[in-house]
């Protein structure tokens, strides 16, 4: 199977930079159309997003498919009286999702409720990460560019996904 390059990106979401101010590598609000534009360098591409910057960062991306993670344990805001409970996940996928040598279908959503005390806000579920991977049809061949490292969080669910898919090759 021929190796494909990933471009990860879960940046800081339109609006909410200033959460991470105290971030080594802060550097203020993304550019989200200078974000995409690299993405598109990538054979294919993961992207999350809030649901308020849904509608501008969708139409940056319209070759994307809009997927969501769900989250069960989520939260909550004072004086906000309906709880995003939810996260728009952008992903142009490299491949048809293989497991086991067949074509496996997915949900376009995953269940899993956010992580705590992870060192930064936002931090990724291993099993949303996983999820994604397969989403976008990866192999434990192929290559992620972790985009926005912080809390190294998709990097290390990578190197678990990956190498437990070699495992079962063996």
């Amino acid at each position: 199977m021929l190796k494909v390059r990933l471009g990860y990106a879960d940046p800081p979401y339109p609006g909410q930079a200033k959460l991470y101010k105290d971030h080594p590598d802060y550097a203020g609000e993304v550019d989200h159309a200078a974000l995409v534009e690299r993405l598109r360098g990538y054979d294919g591409f993961v992207l999350h997003t809030s649901a308020p910057a849904l509608p501008m960062i969708q139409a940056l991306v319209p070759e994307a498919r809009l997927c969501v993670w769900v989250k069960p344990f989520a939260a909550f805001k004072r004086n906000v009286p309906v709880a995003y409970a939810f996260e728009p996940v952008l992903i142009k996928s490299v491949r048809k999702p293989v497991v086991g040598g067949l074509v496996k279908p997915l949900r376009d959503y995953v269940a899993e409720s956010i992580t705590m005390k992870r060192g930064l806000t936002g931090a990724k579920p291993e099993k949303v990460c996983w999820w994604a991977f397969e989403v976008a049809g990866l192999t434990p061949d192929d290559e992620i560019d972790d985009i926005f490292p912080g809390s190294g969080a998709v990097s290390r669910a990578w190197g678990t996904w990956a190498s437990q898919r070699l495992e079962v090759r063996k």
